[in-house]
């Protein structure tokens, strides 16, 4: 467990969810097993569907979910504590993570009755695993580009068209897409919708992508004419813009923009002890821990504003942005330390080098995934009023 949010818990959270990261820790000792830091920093990438539904047992998946449809009803300061935990500890979450983080709190907000009773409560029980079809192919990052297209038929909808990058496609049941209903990608935001994926269907071509790690988390998603029935659209046509500007709002708000590297950075802390800690070690873990407190403060900040039924568009998009910086920084730092070590490298150290060589290569994406810096920035210059 992470001595360093220990460390770092500077700004205070309600004595209810500090009661409560009590149990998350008696539970993680109990039904984690034990692995090695270069497993545990798969954290993000972790797809464990047996410990997604232990914690589904415990009521933790759909953890802000009403009761009514499964989920525990607890608020947002909790979930924060529950990921920050999870984090800290390298629980494998990948498989209902985004399900949890984003399509449930979606379809809550802005599904049907009949779309809540069907999925929510599958969702909680960790029976429904979701993957999020924005990207596109040749489009980066600008989802108003959008060119996959669901035209209206007897019945329902006929889908076409292509995803990429798409964590988890492959292990998924559903993707919540945003697609093109009406216009062209001229239209920009107009025209967008979101509509619910079944990934079983015929038509439907899932590809996954092999990455630097050599883990294949992404995928690339293939529509070719498949037809969905007339519930799958969430909200109303033509509203997707919105939607999906709330769902990346959940997305970015959480600790999850904070701790990618934060398993790295206790097990350097742990090989120091054993080696010793120079004066340029001890300056270099008192600005991480600096840094990471400064941004727990920022992303407790957010995590209020969600607690108060707001949406942070903005104010999440600062978070992701300076916290996925400092969670690149994290792995370069600590490799130049070690390299400037003649004394590293020995075989105490192996899990170590390992770990650093996982998040070295992963750790380009951290900026990318939830939206790339470029586009983070340009939502906060609108939201400041610069551009």
């Amino acid at each position: 467990m992470s001595q360093l949010i220990e460390a770092v818990r500077l700004a205070r959270l309600p004595d209810a969810a500090e009661a409560f990261r009590h149990e998350v820790r008696a539970f993680l000792a109990e039904h984690l097993e034990a692995a090695p830091p270069s497993v545990r920093a798969r954290s993000w990438m972790g797809f464990d569907a047996t410990f997604s539904r232990r914690l589904a047992e415990r009521g933790w998946v759909g953890i802000t979910l009403p009761a009514r449809y499964g989920g525990a009803g607890l608020d947002a300061f909790r979930r924060f504590v529950l990921v920050e935990e999870m984090l800290a500890a390298g629980a494998p979450v990948a498989a209902h993570w985004i399900a949890d983080r984003q399509s449930g709190p979606l379809l809550h907000k802005f599904g049907t009755e009949a779309q809540k009773d069907f999925y929510l409560p599958r969702i909680c029980r960790g029976e429904a695993f979701f993957c999020i079809g924005m990207s596109e192919p040749n489009a980066g990052s600008d989802l108003a580009s959008v060119r996959t297209r669901a035209v209206r038929v007897d019945g329902g909808w006929r889908l076409t068209g292509r995803k990429i990058w798409t964590t988890n496609a492959q292990r998924s049941h559903y993707m919540i897409a945003l697609v093109r209903t009406s216009g062209a990608p001229e239209d920009r935001q107009a025209g967008l919708s979101q509509l619910i994926v079944d990934l079983s269907l015929p038509g439907v071509q899932v590809r996954p992508i092999v990455d630097l790690t050599g883990d294949a988390h992404f995928s690339e998603v293939t529509f070719d004419d498949v037809l969905l029935s007339d519930d799958a659209l969430i909200g109303d046509e033509g509203s997707g813009w919105m939607q999906v500007n709330a769902e990346l709002a959940f997305e970015r708000s959480g600790p999850e923009r904070l701790y990618s590297s934060v398993v790295l950075l206790d097990t350097w802390m742990q090989s120091l002890r054993k080696s010793g800690c120079s004066q340029a070690d001890a300056t270099l873990l008192g600005e991480f821990t600096t840094q990471l407190a400064t941004l727990r403060s920022l992303s407790v900040a957010v995590t209020t504003k969600l607690a108060r039924g707001e949406s942070p568009v903005v104010e999440a998009a600062l978070v992701k942005d300076i916290g996925t910086t400092f969670e690149q920084a994290i792995p370069a730092a600590i490799e130049a330390a070690v390299a400037a070590d003649p004394a590293r490298g020995a075989a105490d150290d192996a899990e170590l080098m390992r770990t650093i060589a996982y998040l070295s290569q992963i750790s380009p994406t951290f900026s990318l995934r939830g939206g790339t810096r470029e586009i983070l920035r340009g939502m906060i210059a609108r939201g400041l009023g610069l551009r």
